[in-house]
């Protein structure tokens, strides 16, 4: 593996590790009351940078440009699987900056949780991702995903959902349709994202 890929593939690693690290923070019980809402929302927003950035290295990694005709299956969805998930991360950018903003201005004193738009996005990613593991060996760089890495993904997205469904509002009350869903979601799909990121980190021993 040439050095800059494999600078680029830790870069990668590290910052789903990191921002996976935050979002687990931000949304263990307890947090919230001990920080703030202000501090809380920060952390969040800090953890989808790196969410971002990760997922930006990734998508350059696989392609700056869509997949031709002549790309072989496994590489085209790889390349979609990064795009859609680096359009993921950008959602996640956004609903948490917009939590931030709002607990700043004292209108908004819970914590973030995952919002549908990239919650989706990160489904389908990871759907893909799937799916381009199945052929793992023509890929641009068999090393760089695994199937274990690619379905711990998954279960994230998963977890990503169902916090997504219960963090929905209530109308009549603006409560959390299930709070519960909403903490637990959150925590275990940051957890499936950190062992996924560590498990594709260069350097660390793989399963096939």
């Amino acid at each position: 593996m040439a050095a800059p890929t494999f600078l680029r593939l830790r870069r990668e690693a590290w910052g789903f590790i990191i921002g996976s690290v935050l979002f687990i923070v931000g949304a263990v019980p307890g947090f919230l009351d001990a920080v703030g809402p202000v501090a809380d929302n920060l952390t969040f927003f800090i953890g989808s940078l790196f969410f971002t950035l990760a997922a930006f290295i990734q998508l350059n990694l696989s392609g700056r440009r869509p997949p031709r005709s002549t790309t072989n299956r496994p590489d085209r969805f790889d390349w979609w699987a990064a795009a859609i998930q680096f359009a993921g991360t950008l959602f996640f950018n956004l609903s948490t900056a917009t939590a931030l903003a709002a607990s700043l201005g004292g209108t908004e004193r819970t914590g973030w949780r995952p919002d549908a738009y990239g919650s989706v996005c990160f489904l389908l990613s990871s759907l893909l991702a799937v799916v381009a593991t199945t052929g793992r060996d023509t890929l641009w760089d068999p090393k760089a995903r695994t199937w274990r890495g690619a379905w711990l993904n998954l279960l994230g997205s998963v977890a990503f959902g169902i916090a997504a469904v219960g963090a929905y509002p209530i109308a009549e009350s603006g409560q959390q349709f299930l709070a519960s869903w909403a903490t637990v979601g959150t925590i275990t799909g940051g957890a499936c994202f950190l062992v996924a990121a560590a498990l594709t980190r260069p350097g660390t021993p793989r399963l096939s």
